[in-house]
């Protein structure tokens, strides 16, 4: 058994090997340390291997899905070893001591699971493969529970932004590749000749024009990852719907760091609550919630295709008892896209079967209803159809179906009475015996004079009769016709002739029974899946139904209002919200001010100064997640928006060390805004908070003035620009596209009042004490602040210079050298200068880049 068990982990090395014994999975040495530690079961040991006992452990094959659940979010990877012969037909074939075969008949992985309890059922499950060839990049994704198959053109500076957009559960690249993956495989597999053979074998067709065209990369990509999933499955591949190609440039690039800074899908420690999505989800079903979150995840670049969107919003925004009867239709109806996917995988049973009835038919009704809206929207026109087309198989699953049929499909009773005659005569059969033990156990009672004797039923013995030991001498004797068949602390078993005869009729009619069952399950499955493309469409169907009505009730909810998509780069908000915010203010019983931004060509560069807490972060977001929402096909949190498309989001807001890979908060917020000024358009929305606080005074508004001149002269972009250099605020003298604003605060009676309202011009100051005070700094601590605050206005006004007035602040020294050391660092620089050689651009970078290091005032 050790020899068979080592030879199936050496196919499977890079897995935990559960290995069936009867009803147990067994796990053997190393796996079984990792799996007792994972699953907090107990670690035993038996037999031996070169001299030490062999570590093992196991799980019920009943429960089994639990703890594969517990080992995948753990991070594991699950090869199943199965028997693939009966014990009674090993020994038939090899003797009494054969070895029962085995083999692995799947390998369990965070990407390639279709099970509904290993599932969360309102978030997609991805599968990804990254392809490269000839410079090219390509992603190939799969979600095998629903069958979903996207290609995705990109580049190297895309690839991780894609890769953050799918929040893949794997990846898998070809070895030695330099992409981020958590799953290498042979390079063979993702070979772009190779690939597209496996393509055409895999969908029957001799050219693969049908489904768009394929690069290199692509092909690489797509072959890899049904390469991939092939192993997994072995052999027997999940459902692939045809794959769907995209390039990257059909929806707005959102990186890594601007998803997680805004918090589309998920906040910043990986919580579905608290993020937009939460938000503003208001789908009713599983299907729904996912289609939400991959729209919010990829707003379109097609005016078109998002004013399609809106139409059909707007039509039950504006009708709202036509979406009450539709949420209320949608709200019953079962995830048919999961059920086809558990039947195409060979893991589905009975009550995947009567989820595809129930849907099937609650969608045809669904359809009928919406056919009779007379002018439907183009998207409607388009979807309404779809829900239609599957009478056939809903008539054959309602004659052949019980109402609600068992997950498992072992014990039988799913098929309904009077589908199959010959079925129906095994039932009665083996009621009719059922009926005839019944009376046989009266009988015995009667005979015997023991009340508490019963006729039981178990898998080794079949049907027996069972008395207490103390009754048991009377069946013992040679003429009671009872035979003796097991002893129990207790208890005592017997058997009878009349009782055999009875229970060989029940027991074959009821193998009979089972065997019609199981062959009408095959023919059943192999029915609906042969209808698997149509299926899978009218589920999409109603996950775009769900989703234009989920956010047809959050627009009625929130007084949120349709905006407008022009085709220049203007941003005009009125009344703009911030949705998260909002929220949360109204769940504590607050109200969100409201603020208007107005971004055109003459001011596509706002500059928003103003103190902390004073609302300026919340500003800038709300925005970005305004172009967000509208460019995804929904309403938006505003009075009115007339916004122009965004091609790229950029966001720099706040940021934390990446120790991990060795960087601190200023590198990382350093290498944001790198990112930022090397990709962003003149069609692209960027926010910029507190660039350059991570850093001394000097250097961090070197840096801020230099990006915002960057970002005005060469990017050209529409950019909110939040700052408490004050400094910059000169800028808006040669800048021309360059506007400012302030958030408004009050002192009143020392205390600081935070209006949360946008305002024109600069702030007059930071407020910084006061925010201080307000965070509960110690009053002692505050004033001293106060103390040095005033000393450093004084030494500036005197003498201009920041370290000016602190003689006798010893805590300053330091900064008062470095300051000198600054200093000297300048004139050496402008002495180095050759005043010939440069060019205007050159001087003038030069001259602003001094005067910002130098600036007496800061």
């Amino acid at each position: 058994m050790m020899a068979q068990y080592l030879a199936l982990k050496a196919e499977s090395a890079d897995c935990l090997l559960f290995y069936r014994m009867g009803d147990f999975f067994e796990l053997f040495f190393d796996d079984a340390k990792i799996a007792s530690a994972v699953l907090d079961i107990a670690l035993t040991a038996r037999g031996e291997h070169e001299g030490t006992k062999i570590p093992m452990c196991g799980v019920p094959v009943h429960a089994a899905t639990v703890y594969l659940q517990r080992l995948i979010k753990a991070g594991h990877r699950v090869a199943i070893a199965e028997q693939t012969e009966s014990p009674e037909a090993a020994r038939k074939a090899r003797g009494s001591k054969a070895l029962v075969n085995r083999a692995i008949v799947r390998v369990v992985t965070a990407g390639t699971l279709t099970e509904e309890a290993l599932l969360d059922a309102r978030v997609a499950n991805w599968c990804v493969a990254v392809g490269e060839a000839g410079g090219e990049v390509a992603i190939a994704a799969a979600d095998v529970s629903t069958g979903r198959f996207e290609v995705i053109l990109t580049d190297t500076l895309g690839l991780d932004a894609e890769l953050a957009r799918l929040a893949a559960a794997e990846v898998v690249a070809a070895e030695g590749s330099d992409a981020p993956a958590t799953v290498s495989r042979p390079r063979s597999d993702f070979d772009s000749g190779q690939a597209e053979a496996r393509l055409k074998r895999l969908y029957g067709v001799a050219t693969l024009d049908g489904f768009g065209q394929f690069s290199r990369a692509a092909l690489s990509a797509a072959g890899g990852l049904v390469a991939y999933l092939d192993h997994t499955a072995k052999g027997a591949l999940p459902f692939l719907r045809p794959p769907h190609i995209s390039s990257a440039a059909e929806t707005m690039a959102i990186d890594a760091a601007t998803r997680e800074s805004l918090e589309l899908t998920a906040t910043a420690n990986g919580a579905r609550k608290g993020s937009l999505l939460d938000t503003i989800d208001r789908t009713v079903t599983g299907a729904g919630a996912r289609l939400l979150s991959a729209d919010i995840g990829a707003p379109l670049m097609n005016r078109t295709a998002v004013d399609a969107r809106l139409d059909l919003v707007t039509l039950f925004h504006d009708d709202p008892a036509l979406r009450d009867r539709l949420r209320t239709s949608l709200r019953a109806l079962p995830d048919i896209g999961r059920a086809l996917g558990r039947l195409a995988a060979g893991r589905g049973g009975p009550r995947d079967l009567g989820q595809l009835r129930d849907g099937l038919d609650g969608a045809w009704m669904l359809g009928e209803q919406l056919a009779r809206i007379e002018t439907p929207p183009a998207l409607l026109a388009q979807t309404a159809p779809r829900l239609r087309g599957h009478g056939a198989l809903i008539d054959l699953l309602k004659r052949a179906l019980v109402p609600t049929p068992p997950i498992d499909a072992a014990a039988g009773g799913y098929i309904a009475e009077g589908y199959d005659a010959a079925l129906d005569d095994l039932r009665d059969a083996g009621a009719g015996g059922r009926r005839a033990i019944a009376a046989l156990e009266a009988k015995y009672r009667a005979g015997t004079g023991i009340a508490a004797l019963k006729i039981r039923h178990n898998g080794v013995l079949g049907y027996h009769i069972e008395v207490a030991a103390k009754n048991a001498d009377a069946l013992m004797r040679p003429d009671s016709g009872f035979t003796h068949r097991q002893t129990l602390a207790g208890v005592v078993r017997f058997n009878a002739p009349d009782l055999h005869e009875v229970a060989a009729r029940v027991t074959q009619a009821g193998g009979h029974a089972l065997a019609a069952e199981a062959a009408h399950l095959e023919d059943l499955t192999a029915a609906a899946l042969d209808s698997r493309e149509t299926i899978a469409a009218t589920a999409d169907a109603l996950a775009r139904l769900d989703v234009a009505s989920a956010l047809a009730e959050c627009a009625a909810e929130g007084g949120w209002a349709r905006p407008r998509l022009v085709d220049d780069a203007c941003f005009e908000i009125e009344g703009g919200r911030h949705p998260v915010v909002e929220a949360a203010a109204a769940r504590s019983g607050e109200r969100f001010v409201a603020n208007d931004c107005r971004l055109s060509e003459s001011s596509r560069l706002w500059l928003v100064t103003g103190p902390n807490m004073g609302g300026k972060s919340t500003f800038l977001r709300q925005n970005a997640l305004i172009a967000v929402v509208a460019q995804a096909g929904s309403y938006v949190p505003a009075t009115s928006a007339t916004l122009g498309l965004v091609d790229r989001l950029f966001s720099r807001v706040g940021a934390s060390d990446n120790l991990a890979r060795g960087r601190s908060t200023f590198m990382v917020e350093m290498v944001e805004t790198a990112a930022i000024l090397a990709q962003a358009t003149p069609a692209s929305f960027v926010i910029l908070d507190e660039v350059g606080r991570g850093t001394s005074t000097y250097d961090g508004l070197a840096i801020a003035w230099a990006v915002v001149e960057a970002i005005h002269e060469d990017n050209r972009c529409r950019c909110l620009f939040a700052t408490h250099y004050h400094e910059l605020t000169r800028l808006a003298e040669r800048c021309e596209a360059l506007t400012l604003h302030h958030v408004r605060a009050r002192e009143w009676k020392g205390e600081l009042v935070l209006l949360h309202e946008l305002a024109d011009g600069p702030a007059d100051r930071s407020y910084g004490l006061a925010v201080a005070r307000l965070a509960g700094m110690p009053p002692a601590t505050v004033a001293r602040a106060k103390s040095v605050l005033a000393k450093l206005e004084a030494g500036r006004a005197k003498t201009g210079g920041l370290a000016a007035g602190l003689d006798d602040l010893p805590l300053f020294a330091a900064a008062a050298e470095a300051e000198v050391e600054q200093i000297d660092r300048i004139r050496a620089e402008i002495e180095s200068l050759d005043i010939d050689a440069l060019t205007p651009r050159d001087a003038l970078d030069t001259l602003y880049r001094l005067k910002a290091l130098a600036r007496a005032d800061g």
